[in-house]
């Protein structure tokens, strides 16, 4: 699926990469418009078996932080970094993924609805621009992904950035929450 060929390769492919990036930017500042503009409800989903929104959200998150170490370590294998044989690891990969996009999305439909976004803490700005970003580049990877002549190089780093979106989600919300209410469910 990944050869060494279509993974080093350049060029005028890269262009390919305009009209995704164009659209992941579209629903990264679409959030983040919606975020300010809506009257936050202060309640949006049910809780399911969590005590609360915050720990729901908390807990949610961080299960798409462990299915995107998955992510991550499946990546490496497929593309050759960690040498195992493991042919079913891209389906371990594209359902580590699906998983994981899964359970953020009743925490970004909370956090947007019942929430919005604010920019008066540092904390929950940075929180806010990490989700809008996750979304934008999630957005961006999909796309790419289904585009022939795509460079390679540029699913490493599309991946890698979603990660790091996932993983500064993660410490501004689930660390501190986990942190200030415990370990609640």
């Amino acid at each position: 699926m990944y050869d060494t060929e279509v993974t080093h390769r350049s060029g005028p492919g890269a262009i390919l990469l305009l009209l995704p990036l164009g659209v992941g930017a579209l629903v990264a500042v679409a959030l983040g418009r919606y975020g300010t503009l809506h009257e936050p409800t202060g309640f949006a989903v049910g809780v399911a078996g969590f005590s609360g929104a915050l720990p729901m959200k908390a807990w949610l998150t961080t299960g798409a932080l462990l299915l995107a170490a998955v992510q991550l370590f499946s990546a490496l294998v497929m593309w050759g970094r960690i040498r195992l044989d493991m042919p079913w690891i891209y389906g371990v990969h594209r359902w580590s993924g699906r998983l994981a996009f899964l359970l953020t999305l009743p925490v970004a439909f909370h956090c947007l609805y019942a929430l919005g976004a604010r920019y008066d803490d540092t904390r929950v700005l940075v929180h806010s621009l990490a989700g809008c970003f996750f979304y934008g580049i999630f957005t961006t990877k999909m796309l790419a992904l289904s585009r022939r002549g795509i460079p390679g190089w540029a699913f490493p780093i599309l991946g890698g950035l979603a990660f790091t979106a996932l993983v500064a989600l993660w410490l501004t919300s689930s660390l501190w929450f986990f942190t200030t209410a415990g370990l609640k469910w």
